[in-house]
Protein backbone atom coordinates (compact mmCIF):
# COMPACT_ATOMS: atom_id res chain seq x y z
CA UNK A 1 0.00 0.00 0.00
CA UNK A 2 1.04 3.03 -0.89
CA UNK A 3 2.68 5.70 1.92
CA UNK A 4 0.12 7.96 3.01
CA UNK A 5 1.33 11.62 3.69
CA UNK A 6 -1.12 13.66 5.85
CA UNK A 7 -0.08 17.50 6.01
CA UNK A 8 -3.57 18.62 6.99
CA UNK A 9 -2.69 20.33 10.67
CA UNK A 10 -5.18 22.90 12.73
CA UNK A 11 -3.35 25.21 13.95
CA UNK A 12 -3.71 27.32 17.17
CA UNK A 13 -1.15 28.97 19.53
CA UNK A 14 1.40 27.47 19.53
CA UNK A 15 3.43 26.75 22.71
CA UNK A 16 6.72 26.49 22.40
CA UNK A 17 8.76 27.03 26.33
CA UNK A 18 12.11 27.46 25.73
CA UNK A 19 14.30 25.23 27.46
CA UNK A 20 16.96 25.78 29.75
CA UNK A 21 19.80 23.41 30.36
CA UNK A 22 20.53 23.48 34.66
CA UNK A 23 23.65 22.22 36.13
CA UNK A 24 22.03 20.16 38.93
CA UNK A 25 23.47 19.84 42.34
CA UNK A 26 22.57 16.27 43.04
CA UNK A 27 20.87 16.11 46.52
CA UNK A 28 18.79 13.01 48.38
CA UNK A 29 15.60 13.10 48.15
CA UNK A 30 13.55 13.86 51.28
CA UNK A 31 11.72 11.13 53.58
CA UNK A 32 8.72 9.44 50.89
CA UNK A 33 5.69 9.57 52.07
CA UNK A 34 4.42 7.16 54.72
CA UNK A 35 2.58 4.81 52.39
CA UNK A 36 6.23 4.56 50.63
CA UNK A 37 7.85 0.96 51.08
CA UNK A 38 10.67 1.76 53.32
CA UNK A 39 12.43 -1.76 52.87
CA UNK A 40 13.36 -1.28 49.14
CA UNK A 41 17.09 -0.85 48.28
CA UNK A 42 18.34 1.89 47.48
CA UNK A 43 21.19 3.52 45.09
CA UNK A 44 24.36 5.29 46.23
CA UNK A 45 23.31 9.54 47.65
CA UNK A 46 26.46 10.62 45.69
CA UNK A 47 28.12 10.21 41.82
CA UNK A 48 30.56 7.47 42.29
CA UNK A 49 33.04 5.52 39.44
CA UNK A 50 31.61 6.76 35.97
CA UNK A 51 29.66 9.43 37.34
CA UNK A 52 31.83 11.23 39.32
CA UNK A 53 33.95 11.81 35.53
CA UNK A 54 30.79 13.24 33.60
CA UNK A 55 29.96 16.94 33.74
CA UNK A 56 26.71 18.05 32.49
CA UNK A 57 27.87 20.94 29.91
CA UNK A 58 25.53 23.94 31.12
CA UNK A 59 26.87 27.58 33.19
CA UNK A 60 25.83 30.46 34.16
CA UNK A 61 28.78 32.41 32.23
CA UNK A 62 30.19 32.25 28.25
CA UNK A 63 27.93 32.76 24.95
CA UNK A 64 25.52 30.03 26.21
CA UNK A 65 23.71 32.52 28.74
CA UNK A 66 21.93 29.70 30.64
CA UNK A 67 20.46 29.62 33.68
CA UNK A 68 22.06 28.02 36.99
CA UNK A 69 19.96 26.87 39.59
CA UNK A 70 20.19 24.29 42.73
CA UNK A 71 17.11 22.45 43.58
CA UNK A 72 15.89 19.83 45.84
CA UNK A 73 13.63 17.09 45.22
CA UNK A 74 11.42 17.91 47.05
CA UNK A 75 11.09 21.68 45.55
CA UNK A 76 11.05 20.20 41.83
CA UNK A 77 8.81 16.99 42.50
CA UNK A 78 10.19 12.98 41.57
CA UNK A 79 12.99 11.48 41.73
CA UNK A 80 14.61 12.88 38.49
CA UNK A 81 18.20 11.45 38.00
CA UNK A 82 21.04 14.25 37.19
CA UNK A 83 20.41 14.27 33.60
CA UNK A 84 17.34 14.89 33.32
CA UNK A 85 16.55 18.39 32.81
CA UNK A 86 19.75 18.72 30.33
CA UNK A 87 17.98 17.84 27.09
CA UNK A 88 20.74 15.32 26.63
CA UNK A 89 23.75 17.98 26.66
CA UNK A 90 26.15 15.38 28.46
CA UNK A 91 29.99 14.95 27.62
CA UNK A 92 33.03 13.57 29.44
CA UNK A 93 34.39 17.10 31.95
CA UNK A 94 37.66 16.42 29.40
CA UNK A 95 35.63 16.78 26.16
CA UNK A 96 35.74 20.63 25.79
CA UNK A 97 34.03 22.55 23.32
CA UNK A 98 35.55 22.92 19.82
CA UNK A 99 36.62 26.42 18.44
CA UNK A 100 35.06 25.68 14.76
CA UNK A 101 31.61 24.91 16.39
CA UNK A 102 29.95 28.32 17.06
CA UNK A 103 27.68 28.32 20.27
CA UNK A 104 24.99 31.29 19.76
CA UNK A 105 22.54 32.76 22.61
CA UNK A 106 19.82 30.90 23.58
CA UNK A 107 16.89 31.96 21.19
CA UNK A 108 18.83 33.13 18.75
CA UNK A 109 20.30 29.86 16.85
CA UNK A 110 19.82 31.36 12.95
CA UNK A 111 17.78 28.39 11.33
CA UNK A 112 14.52 27.88 12.50
CA UNK A 113 12.14 24.60 11.64
CA UNK A 114 9.49 25.24 9.42
CA UNK A 115 5.97 24.63 10.34
CA UNK A 116 5.80 20.57 8.53
CA UNK A 117 8.52 18.58 8.64
CA UNK A 118 10.12 17.35 5.21
CA UNK A 119 7.72 14.31 5.61
CA UNK A 120 4.89 15.81 6.63
CA UNK A 121 5.30 15.91 10.40
CA UNK A 122 3.47 19.10 12.15
CA UNK A 123 5.56 21.54 14.00
CA UNK A 124 2.83 23.70 15.20
CA UNK A 125 -0.01 23.05 16.60
CA UNK A 126 -2.74 23.90 19.54
CA UNK A 127 -1.15 22.86 22.98
CA UNK A 128 -3.93 21.41 25.47
CA UNK A 129 -1.36 20.90 28.51
CA UNK A 130 0.47 22.02 31.07
CA UNK A 131 4.18 22.41 31.03
CA UNK A 132 5.62 18.83 32.22
CA UNK A 133 6.90 18.30 35.45
CA UNK A 134 8.71 15.72 37.52
CA UNK A 135 6.40 13.07 38.65
CA UNK A 136 7.32 9.80 41.28
CA UNK A 137 8.42 9.91 44.26
CA UNK A 138 11.04 7.17 44.52
CA UNK A 139 12.49 5.92 48.62
CA UNK A 140 15.30 8.23 50.16
CA UNK A 141 18.43 8.39 48.40
CA UNK A 142 16.95 7.05 45.14
CA UNK A 143 16.54 8.83 41.94
CA UNK A 144 15.56 7.57 38.35
CA UNK A 145 17.51 5.76 35.85
CA UNK A 146 17.13 5.33 32.39
CA UNK A 147 13.07 4.91 32.22
CA UNK A 148 11.58 3.51 28.91
CA UNK A 149 8.35 1.27 30.13
CA UNK A 150 5.22 3.04 31.76
CA UNK A 151 1.08 1.96 31.61
CA UNK A 152 -1.75 2.85 33.62
CA UNK A 153 -3.29 -0.22 34.95
CA UNK A 154 -7.37 -0.95 35.08
CA UNK A 155 -7.75 0.07 38.63
CA UNK A 156 -6.05 3.60 37.37
CA UNK A 157 -2.52 3.18 38.97
CA UNK A 158 0.46 3.93 37.09
CA UNK A 159 3.54 1.22 36.47
CA UNK A 160 6.44 2.03 35.32
CA UNK A 161 9.92 0.23 34.71
CA UNK A 162 13.39 2.10 35.38
CA UNK A 163 17.25 0.72 34.73
CA UNK A 164 18.00 0.40 38.29
CA UNK A 165 19.42 3.90 38.89
CA UNK A 166 21.72 3.70 35.71
CA UNK A 167 21.93 6.53 33.53
CA UNK A 168 22.02 7.10 30.37
CA UNK A 169 24.99 5.57 28.16
CA UNK A 170 26.66 4.24 31.03
CA UNK A 171 24.32 1.43 31.66
CA UNK A 172 26.53 -1.32 30.24
CA UNK A 173 24.29 -4.35 29.23
CA UNK A 174 23.56 -5.51 32.85
CA UNK A 175 22.15 -2.55 34.89
CA UNK A 176 19.72 -4.33 37.22
CA UNK A 177 21.87 -7.20 38.03
CA UNK A 178 24.66 -4.49 38.60
CA UNK A 179 22.28 -3.25 41.06
CA UNK A 180 19.66 -5.36 42.37
CA UNK A 181 16.89 -2.35 43.14
CA UNK A 182 13.15 -3.08 42.31
CA UNK A 183 12.54 -2.19 38.80
CA UNK A 184 9.29 -2.36 38.40
CA UNK A 185 7.15 0.06 40.30
CA UNK A 186 3.67 1.11 41.27
CA UNK A 187 2.60 4.74 41.66
CA UNK A 188 -0.87 6.12 42.11
CA UNK A 189 -1.80 9.27 40.34
CA UNK A 190 -0.13 11.53 42.24
CA UNK A 191 3.00 9.88 42.56
CA UNK A 192 3.29 8.51 45.62
CA UNK A 193 4.95 4.84 45.49
CA UNK A 194 2.55 1.99 46.35
CA UNK A 195 4.35 -1.01 45.85
CA UNK A 196 7.48 -2.62 43.72
CA UNK A 197 9.37 -5.87 42.53
CA UNK A 198 11.53 -7.62 40.63
CA UNK A 199 14.75 -7.08 41.86
CA UNK A 200 17.59 -9.62 40.25
CA UNK A 201 14.53 -10.80 37.94
CA UNK A 202 15.74 -8.52 34.67
CA UNK A 203 18.69 -7.39 33.14
CA UNK A 204 17.78 -4.21 31.14
CA UNK A 205 14.03 -3.36 31.17
CA UNK A 206 12.88 -1.52 28.05
CA UNK A 207 8.94 -1.64 27.84
CA UNK A 208 6.23 -2.49 30.06
CA UNK A 209 2.50 -3.18 29.46
CA UNK A 210 -0.60 -3.66 31.75
CA UNK A 211 -3.32 -6.01 30.53
CA UNK A 212 -7.08 -5.98 30.80
CA UNK A 213 -6.69 -8.16 33.97
CA UNK A 214 -4.57 -6.45 35.51
CA UNK A 215 -1.17 -8.83 35.04
CA UNK A 216 2.23 -6.67 33.96
CA UNK A 217 4.54 -7.91 31.28
CA UNK A 218 7.91 -6.77 30.84
CA UNK A 219 9.85 -7.17 28.06
CA UNK A 220 13.92 -7.56 28.66
CA UNK A 221 17.27 -7.16 27.13
CA UNK A 222 21.04 -6.72 27.15
CA UNK A 223 23.13 -4.81 24.58
CA UNK A 224 25.99 -6.67 25.70
CA UNK A 225 27.27 -10.39 25.85
CA UNK A 226 27.12 -10.45 29.53
CA UNK A 227 23.40 -11.50 29.99
CA UNK A 228 24.21 -13.92 32.39
CA UNK A 229 21.76 -16.17 31.51
CA UNK A 230 18.85 -13.21 31.68
CA UNK A 231 17.55 -10.78 29.19
CA UNK A 232 16.30 -11.23 25.34
CA UNK A 233 12.48 -12.38 27.29
CA UNK A 234 9.14 -11.04 27.94
CA UNK A 235 7.83 -11.85 31.02
CA UNK A 236 4.58 -11.68 32.50
CA UNK A 237 4.50 -11.33 36.39
CA UNK A 238 1.19 -10.92 38.65
CA UNK A 239 0.78 -7.36 40.57
CA UNK A 240 2.54 -8.85 43.30
CA UNK A 241 5.66 -9.78 41.50
CA UNK A 242 5.07 -13.74 41.00
CA UNK A 243 6.29 -14.49 37.30
CA UNK A 244 3.67 -16.42 35.55
CA UNK A 245 5.23 -16.95 32.03
CA UNK A 246 8.36 -15.88 30.17
CA UNK A 247 8.57 -15.86 26.73
CA UNK A 248 11.73 -16.46 24.55
CA UNK A 249 14.84 -17.94 25.81
CA UNK A 250 16.46 -16.49 28.63
CA UNK A 251 20.24 -15.54 27.69
CA UNK A 252 20.22 -16.77 24.37
CA UNK A 253 19.17 -14.41 21.25
CA UNK A 254 17.87 -15.98 18.26
CA UNK A 255 15.41 -15.16 15.12
CA UNK A 256 13.15 -18.42 15.96
CA UNK A 257 9.72 -19.01 17.38
CA UNK A 258 11.26 -19.42 21.05
CA UNK A 259 13.97 -16.51 20.61
CA UNK A 260 13.76 -12.73 20.69
CA UNK A 261 16.97 -10.36 20.00
CA UNK A 262 16.66 -7.66 22.41
CA UNK A 263 12.89 -7.53 22.72
CA UNK A 264 11.57 -3.39 22.63
CA UNK A 265 7.77 -4.01 23.81
CA UNK A 266 4.48 -6.02 24.01
CA UNK A 267 1.26 -5.67 23.85
CA UNK A 268 -1.76 -8.31 24.83
CA UNK A 269 -5.17 -8.05 23.21
CA UNK A 270 -8.35 -8.45 25.10
CA UNK A 271 -8.21 -12.43 23.84
CA UNK A 272 -5.51 -13.20 25.40
CA UNK A 273 -2.98 -12.23 22.17
CA UNK A 274 0.29 -11.39 22.81
CA UNK A 275 2.17 -9.18 20.12
CA UNK A 276 5.69 -8.79 20.95
CA UNK A 277 8.03 -6.12 18.62
CA UNK A 278 11.47 -7.63 18.52
CA UNK A 279 14.44 -6.18 17.54
CA UNK A 280 16.06 -2.97 18.77
CA UNK A 281 19.72 -2.96 16.32
CA UNK A 282 19.38 -0.53 13.88
CA UNK A 283 21.10 1.17 10.42
CA UNK A 284 23.52 0.57 7.99
CA UNK A 285 24.97 -3.10 8.62
CA UNK A 286 23.16 -4.46 11.61
CA UNK A 287 21.91 -7.17 11.20
CA UNK A 288 19.08 -8.97 13.31
CA UNK A 289 15.37 -8.83 14.66
CA UNK A 290 12.93 -6.40 13.11
CA UNK A 291 9.55 -8.28 13.08
CA UNK A 292 6.33 -8.12 14.93
CA UNK A 293 5.83 -11.42 16.81
CA UNK A 294 2.35 -13.00 17.49
CA UNK A 295 1.43 -15.40 20.31
CA UNK A 296 -1.73 -17.17 21.88
CA UNK A 297 -2.69 -16.11 25.46
CA UNK A 298 -1.05 -19.55 26.90
CA UNK A 299 2.32 -18.51 24.64
CA UNK A 300 2.25 -20.92 21.71
CA UNK A 301 3.59 -19.26 18.56
CA UNK A 302 0.88 -18.16 15.80
CA UNK A 303 2.79 -16.07 13.69
CA UNK A 304 5.41 -13.41 12.77
CA UNK A 305 6.14 -10.68 10.29
CA UNK A 306 8.65 -8.32 8.96
CA UNK A 307 12.24 -8.19 8.21
CA UNK A 308 14.90 -5.60 8.41
CA UNK A 309 14.16 -2.82 5.92
CA UNK A 310 12.39 0.54 4.40
CA UNK A 311 10.04 -0.93 2.52
CA UNK A 312 6.44 -0.40 3.29
CA UNK A 313 5.78 -4.00 6.27
CA UNK A 314 9.65 -3.70 7.08
CA UNK A 315 11.15 -2.59 9.97
CA UNK A 316 13.98 -0.57 11.39
CA UNK A 317 13.80 -1.14 14.74
CA UNK A 318 10.27 -1.66 16.05
CA UNK A 319 10.57 0.63 18.87
CA UNK A 320 7.66 0.26 20.59
CA UNK A 321 3.66 -1.56 19.73
CA UNK A 322 0.41 -0.34 21.00
CA UNK A 323 -3.18 -2.08 20.00
CA UNK A 324 -6.64 0.07 18.81
CA UNK A 325 -9.60 -0.91 20.08
CA UNK A 326 -10.52 -2.80 16.77
CA UNK A 327 -6.93 -4.81 17.66
CA UNK A 328 -4.95 -3.65 14.78
CA UNK A 329 -1.39 -3.31 15.70
CA UNK A 330 0.79 -0.09 15.71
CA UNK A 331 4.27 -0.10 15.25
CA UNK A 332 6.80 2.55 15.86
CA UNK A 333 9.06 2.07 13.29
CA UNK A 334 11.90 4.53 14.61
CA UNK A 335 14.68 4.75 12.43
CA UNK A 336 12.16 4.56 9.86
CA UNK A 337 10.67 7.93 11.05
CA UNK A 338 6.99 6.68 10.85
CA UNK A 339 4.29 4.13 12.38
CA UNK A 340 3.08 1.52 10.41
CA UNK A 341 -0.57 0.30 10.87
CA UNK A 342 -1.53 -3.81 11.06
CA UNK A 343 -4.55 -5.50 11.05
CA UNK A 344 -4.45 -8.28 13.56
CA UNK A 345 -3.49 -11.27 11.02
CA UNK A 346 0.05 -8.87 9.64
CA UNK A 347 -2.17 -7.37 6.77
CA UNK A 348 -0.32 -3.93 6.21
CA UNK A 349 -3.08 -0.60 6.65
CA UNK A 350 -1.55 2.62 6.74
CA UNK A 351 2.28 4.02 6.68
CA UNK A 352 2.45 7.16 8.56
CA UNK A 353 5.21 9.68 8.75
CA UNK A 354 2.67 12.76 10.12
CA UNK A 355 3.70 11.86 14.00
CA UNK A 356 7.59 12.18 13.49
CA UNK A 357 9.79 9.79 14.33
CA UNK A 358 8.12 7.28 16.94
CA UNK A 359 9.97 6.45 20.84
CA UNK A 360 6.74 5.80 22.54
CA UNK A 361 3.13 4.98 21.14
CA UNK A 362 -0.34 4.91 23.40
CA UNK A 363 -3.81 4.50 22.37
CA UNK A 364 -6.40 5.47 24.85
CA UNK A 365 -9.92 3.85 24.90
CA UNK A 366 -11.58 6.36 22.44
CA UNK A 367 -8.89 5.51 19.93
CA UNK A 368 -6.43 8.61 19.92
CA UNK A 369 -3.19 7.85 19.25
CA UNK A 370 0.08 9.09 21.21
CA UNK A 371 3.52 9.37 19.96
CA UNK A 372 6.32 10.96 21.13
CA UNK A 373 9.22 12.01 19.36
CA UNK A 374 12.54 11.74 21.39
CA UNK A 375 15.58 12.02 18.58
CA UNK A 376 14.59 13.80 15.52
CA UNK A 377 17.73 15.66 14.26
CA UNK A 378 20.38 16.58 11.85
CA UNK A 379 24.01 17.35 11.96
CA UNK A 380 23.62 20.79 13.35
CA UNK A 381 24.54 22.07 16.63
CA UNK A 382 24.92 24.59 19.50
CA UNK A 383 26.51 23.02 22.01
CA UNK A 384 30.38 23.56 21.19
CA UNK A 385 30.87 20.32 19.55
CA UNK A 386 29.24 17.84 16.60
CA UNK A 387 26.61 15.70 18.05
CA UNK A 388 25.15 13.48 15.69
CA UNK A 389 27.34 10.70 14.41
CA UNK A 390 28.45 10.22 10.89
CA UNK A 391 26.12 7.08 10.35
CA UNK A 392 23.44 9.77 10.78
CA UNK A 393 21.52 7.93 13.52
CA UNK A 394 18.77 9.83 14.42
CA UNK A 395 18.43 11.76 10.97
CA UNK A 396 15.27 13.55 10.39
CA UNK A 397 15.83 16.98 9.64
CA UNK A 398 13.03 19.56 9.97
CA UNK A 399 11.27 18.03 12.77
CA UNK A 400 10.72 19.47 15.93
CA UNK A 401 10.50 16.93 18.68
CA UNK A 402 7.64 16.31 20.89
CA UNK A 403 3.89 15.09 21.45
CA UNK A 404 2.00 14.09 18.92
CA UNK A 405 -1.68 13.87 19.25
CA UNK A 406 -3.97 12.50 16.80
CA UNK A 407 -6.78 9.98 15.49
CA UNK A 408 -5.63 6.41 15.39
CA UNK A 409 -8.31 5.96 12.71
CA UNK A 410 -7.53 8.26 10.02
CA UNK A 411 -4.09 9.33 11.01
CA UNK A 412 -4.72 12.90 11.32
CA UNK A 413 -2.41 15.07 13.98
CA UNK A 414 -5.18 17.23 16.14
CA UNK A 415 -2.93 18.64 18.92
CA UNK A 416 1.14 18.74 19.06
CA UNK A 417 3.11 19.52 22.75
CA UNK A 418 6.57 20.77 21.52
CA UNK A 419 9.84 19.47 23.36
CA UNK A 420 10.81 22.06 26.56
CA UNK A 421 14.23 21.58 24.09
CA UNK A 422 15.26 24.08 21.77
CA UNK A 423 16.57 23.20 18.18
CA UNK A 424 19.22 21.98 17.62
CA UNK A 425 18.95 18.94 20.24
CA UNK A 426 22.32 17.66 21.68
CA UNK A 427 20.88 14.49 22.54
CA UNK A 428 17.84 12.26 22.68
CA UNK A 429 15.67 13.58 24.91
CA UNK A 430 11.60 13.69 26.15
CA UNK A 431 9.81 10.68 26.78
CA UNK A 432 10.66 7.59 25.22
CA UNK A 433 7.14 5.55 27.29
CA UNK A 434 3.98 6.94 27.27
CA UNK A 435 0.54 6.59 29.22
CA UNK A 436 -2.36 8.34 29.52
CA UNK A 437 -4.92 8.10 32.57
CA UNK A 438 -8.94 8.84 32.39
CA UNK A 439 -8.47 12.26 32.69
CA UNK A 440 -6.42 12.83 29.95
CA UNK A 441 -3.48 13.21 31.56
CA UNK A 442 -0.19 12.32 29.81
CA UNK A 443 2.96 10.67 32.07
CA UNK A 444 6.35 10.25 30.19
CA UNK A 445 9.13 7.91 31.10
CA UNK A 446 12.27 9.69 30.18
CA UNK A 447 15.91 7.78 28.96
CA UNK A 448 17.51 10.87 30.66
CA UNK A 449 16.11 9.80 34.06
CA UNK A 450 12.93 10.75 34.94
CA UNK A 451 8.98 10.70 34.72
CA UNK A 452 7.25 13.41 34.10
CA UNK A 453 3.39 14.15 34.55
CA UNK A 454 1.47 16.86 31.34
CA UNK A 455 -1.64 17.37 33.26
CA UNK A 456 -4.53 18.53 30.99
CA UNK A 457 -5.61 22.12 30.45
Amino acid sequence: MANRFRRDVTHGIVVMPAAIALWILWVPAQPPPAETPTDMAVVADAPTGWLAGLAVVASTEGPMQRSSATWTIQEIGGSPGPFADTCGEIAPSDDPPLADWPIFPEGEFPIELPDTSFLGAPNIGPNPYEEGVHWGRLPEGRVWGSSLGIDVAPDGTIWVTERCGSFPGRDGGTPCLDNPVDPVLQFDREGRLLSSFGAGMLVRPHKLEVDHEGFIWVTDFTRSGESRGLGHTVHKFTPEGELLMTLGTPGEPGDGPDHFEDPNDVAIAPNGDIYVADGHGTGAGVRGNARIVKFDRDGNFITAWGQKGMKPGEFDMPHALVLDSRGWVYVADRTNNRVQVFEPDGTLAHVWYQFGRPSALFIDQDDVLYVADTESRDRRSNTGRPRISGTGYGFNPATRRGIRIGSARTGEVQSFLPSACPYPYPGVSGAEGLAVDEDGNIYGAEWLGTMRKYVRR
